[in-house]
């Protein structure tokens, strides 16, 4: 082996600094960095998911080859299971359970740093970690620290995440009495058992790291339960900003650059989508932290429409009709496409449409579904041309011209409440002109349901809109045989 410990291995403390590794691990950086350019678009995603795992190999095995490793077969034996249970959930997993499965397996990248980081703090000798004293220095214990609190954070956030995404959890916010200045009490006092752990004596620091560990648990909860289900998207960028930093606070501590870089990396792409989103949504980052959409009493709903109001119902027939007269269709799809899985029947009806000379084009808000990318991820599934598929500031003048807009489980998304009432919890939102359309079909379940927000929507109720009540799937297919009659 060439180093007596993590932390020398990358540090080179009583060693001198081994080139080779510094390369390895630089050659891992320059992948994720284009592992990430290359998930920036739909056509170079899988591109850059092969520049990911190249790298990680690259990083993996230069840290097995480089350190004292206990037993190399209990090591291998982990990632054997490890990638195995990946490989059978990635199988398996439905495109609808995606944005829970993302936020599950950021809890696990949370869980993983705090069990790092007492792993360190329990056996600092194994990791490089002792002062001249005997003591872990103070600023490893910062790192530590630090790891650990925004790890513990990330996991009990992420678990709150998943219980909503999933439905095991009411997406309605929960507000606590006096949640703002528990949380900044909760958060000031995780920063001070830092700063008591960092200057502790060695025989002084157990009861100060189990306090922050506990906290930061805590905080985690109390931080994504006052967020609206809308907010969903924001708050899955979020935890995985948090994962990024966590992974290189202990990367410090390890003394390891490959997680410095990919943390780093991570973390702020994470934080840079979630600035964008909060952007598209008119909203401020710290505001939907601090409650995000529907907290307000009166703002989100309980399931149900606030008022019932007349609307025209229509057939799939009545839709086929329409479509094949219509020279322009705009697609809107959202989480009940997702939910339905439609967007194979979708696809297909664009192919029905664009034969008979229709052109066809598919709208994508920001924070549609429930994580970011959510219906680019399912259209690319349905091998639905990305040149067909555009972004909100980029179609949205569009709709004053087309013949039909075609919504497809969307509901927030379009809410004209959005632009006028300033009572509603989603006011302020860009949202996509479909009033502006000639003609406006709308696919849901029901009329007693509302979007994720919680608020009822004016587009049911426009005299161009003809509603399709049934599930989305079903629809389309039906949609698609009178296309083909």
């Amino acid at each position: 082996m060439l180093a007596s410990s993590p932390a020398h291995a990358a540090t080179g403390e009583g060693l001198a600094v081994n080139p080779w590794v510094a390369l390895a691990y630089l050659v891992a950086g320059v992948f994720f960095i284009l592992a990430l350019r290359g998930l920036s678009s739909p056509e170079t995603s899988r591109k850059g998911n092969r520049y990911g795992m190249v790298g990680m190999a690259i990083a993996v095995i230069t840290t097995l080859v480089t350190h004292q490793i206990a037993n190399i077969i209990e090591i291998g034996v982990a990632i054997l299971i490890g990638g195995m249970i990946g490989v059978t959930i990635a199988r398996r997993i439905a495109m609808t359970a995606m944005p829970e499965l993302v936020a599950g397996f950021h809890s696990l990248v949370g869980l993983a740093a705090v069990l790092v980081g007492w792993a360190a703090y329990l056996s600092p000798a194994a990791f490089g970690l002792l002062d001249a004293d005997g003591g872990i220095n103070s600023v490893s214990k910062i790192e530590m620290a630090l790891g650990i609190a925004i790890g513990a954070i990330t996991f009990s956030g992420s678990v709150i995440a998943f219980a909503k995404l999933s439905g095991r959890m009411r997406g309605a916010p929960i507000l606590l009495p006096a949640r703002h200045v528990i949380n900044l009490g909760t958060l000031a006092t995780i920063l001070v058992l830092t700063a008591l752990f960092a200057m502790a004596a060695p025989g002084a620091t157990m009861p100060l790291i189990v306090g922050l560990t506990v906290l930061a648990f805590v905080i985690g909860f109390l931080l994504i339960i006052p967020i609206g289900g809308a907010d969903m998207p924001v708050v899955v960028s979020m935890l995985n900003s948090y994962s990024g930093w966590a992974a290189a606070a202990m990367g410090f501590t390890l003394g390891n650059t490959a997680m410095i870089i990919t943390g780093a990396l991570v973390g702020a792409s994470g934080a840079i989508l979630s600035y964008i989103m909060c952007r598209a949504m008119n909203r401020q980052f710290l505001a939907v932290i601090a409650g995000g959409f529907g907290a307000d009493a009166g703002g989100a709903g309980g399931g149900e429409a606030r008022e019932q109001r007349p609307y025209k119902q229509g057939s799939a027939d009545d839709a086929a009709f329409m479509l094949k007269q219509a020279e322009k269709v705009i697609v809107i799809p959202g989480y009940g496409m997702a939910v339905a899985q439609a967007q194979h029947a979708l696809r297909e009806m664009t192919d029905l449409l664009e034969e008979q000379g229709v052109e066809v084009k598919f709208a994508i808000h920001p924070v549609a579904g429930r994580m970011p990318g959510h219906m680019n991820v399912l259209l690319a599934e349905a091998s639905v041309d990305y040149d067909k598929v555009f972004e909100l500031e980029d179609i949205n003048s569009e709709f004053a011209q087309c013949d039909v807009a075609f919504i497809i489980g969307a509901n927030d998304v379009v809410n004209p409440a959005a632009k006028s009432d300033k009572s509603s919890p989603i006011y302020g939102m860009p949202v996509f002109d479909v009033d502006k359309a000639r003609q406006v079909f709308f696919i849901k379940r029901s009329m007693g349901g509302v979007g994720y927000a919680g608020v009822d929507n004016d587009v049911f109720y426009m005299d161009q809109t003809m509603m399709l009540l049934a599930d989305a799937k079903k629809m389309v297919e039906e949609i698609n045989k009178a296309l083909d009659g």
